[in-house]
């Protein structure tokens, strides 16, 4: 494999375009986070196997480096928007055989918790929030008071989590920057895969503001009506990415975590 171009480096891993002896293109990630390459290239296959969107091939997955088939990008579409809605209802509605996975988690280079759990809250509650709460309090991010009202989100998550749902087959990590536009379809990456809670990736669809994300929602509901209310529980499910922001970032997302959990809290 030779390395055509270096692309940068992203949180403690570089970045390359490379070429195989093939001639084939890829794309590289290397650096001594061997648990991470190898949870991420188990999420892509994960993803995959569902038949509903598009994900690069993993080509390779070692201790120190994740090669995967390289992906040209275009410009992001009304038709390809479109289309992805209605593939991303089909990936949740493929189903997963409970909440958490059997890879370990990993958001960017923090470590997450994919032990199941008997339903959404309590896996929202003890693997998604309460362990990032008591790192930025701990590590002087959160004031007492912010965790307090963290924590009165979890007492509260059985009755503002909405109606029960069977674990969907979420990417978790579904920002926009994890969407990558082509002429025909949206390809996803750097999967946080789980079953989770569907409403999760749409909340983390609208937190940095996907292209065209009402024509995705517009779709998404066509194939797979949300249960009522799902707007109002966009907060809630913000709640736990603005939480790692806090942790990698600090004070920067503090003021939006906050509002995010007051706005929470008003759905009980």
């Amino acid at each position: 494999m030779k390395i055509v171009e270096d692309l940068g480096a992203s949180h403690s891993w570089s970045l390359h375009r490379a070429e195989l002896p093939c001639g084939r293109r890829a794309f590289v990630k290397t650096g001594l986070v061997s648990h991470l390459f190898t949870s991420e290239a188990a999420g892509l296959r994960w993803l995959g196997e569902a038949g509903a969107v598009s994900v690069p091939e993993v080509i390779e997955v070692t201790g120190d480096r994740l090669v995967l088939d390289w992906v040209e990008t275009g410009d992001a579409t009304a038709a390809v928007a479109e289309q992805f809605g209605h593939e991303l209802a089909r990936l949740h509605g493929s189903g997963a055989d409970g909440f958490g996975a059997p890879w370990p988690g990993f958001i960017a280079e923090l470590p997450m918790d994919n032990a199941p759990a008997a339903d959404w809250p309590e896996f929202y509650a003890s693997r998604r929030l309460l362990p990032f709460v008591r790192r930025a309090r701990d590590e002087g991010q959160l004031t007492a008071a912010d965790a307090a009202l963290l924590d009165e989100v979890v007492e509260n998550l059985p009755a503002l989590a909405g109606p029960a749902e069977p674990p969907a087959r979420i990417h978790g990590d579904l920002w926009s920057g994890n969407l990558l536009w082509t002429p025909g379809q949206v390809v996803l990456i750097d999967p946080a895969a789980h079953g989770g809670h569907r409403e999760t990736d749409l909340a983390m669809l609208a937190l940095f503001g996907a292209p065209h994300l009402g024509a995705i929602l517009a779709a998404y509901r066509d194939t797979a009506p949300l249960a009522d209310g799902w707007r109002a529980r966009v907060p809630l499910h913000q709640l736990h990415p603005l939480l790692v922001h806090v942790c990698l970032y600090g004070e920067a997302y503090r003021g939006s975590l906050l509002t995010a959990a007051a706005g929470a809290l008003e759905l009980a």
